[in-house]
């Protein structure tokens, strides 16, 4: 009798088939959990910013508000077209600035998806590569 283990066969084509796919499917799988997390992250940051927003408008236009009647009342008899005039010039400049900041702080913001983006190109340097 011969007491030599077998050798054993090398894996088939649909074993190879099967390797891949799992493979594909567990990157697939990793990118769509990042993917998912960064959507998250996202939309947290929306969110905040909205609120931020919605309190800081509502504080300015209650502080504009508040501000001009004293200012036109104190100039009743005297000015008050002037200082009407001369506010709505100082509040227009005051939306300009807040336009621009806001436009620049929205530039500075990281692009949306930058790791999920990042990762596959990754894949694809590797796919392409062989390694």
């Amino acid at each position: 009798m011969d007491s030599t283990p077998p050798l054993p066969t090398p894996p088939g084509l649909f074993a190879s088939f099967r390797a891949l796919g799992d493979t594909l499917l567990a990157a697939v799988q990793d990118r769509l959990e990042l993917f998912s997390v960064e959507m998250q992250e996202e939309k947290f940051r929306l969110i905040q910013i909205f609120l931020w927003i919605s309190a800081a408008a509502f504080t300015a236009m209650m502080t504009v508000t508040f501000a001009s009647l004293t200012v036109v009342y104190f100039f009743w008899a005297s000015a008050r077209l002037t200082v009407l005039g001369g506010l709505t010039v100082l509040y227009t400049s005051a939306l300009v600035a807040i336009v621009i900041a806001f436009r620049r702080y929205l530039a500075a913001q990281p692009k949306p998806f930058a790791a999920t983006l990042q990762e596959l190109r990754e894949d694809r340097a590797c796919i392409r590569t062989g390694t």
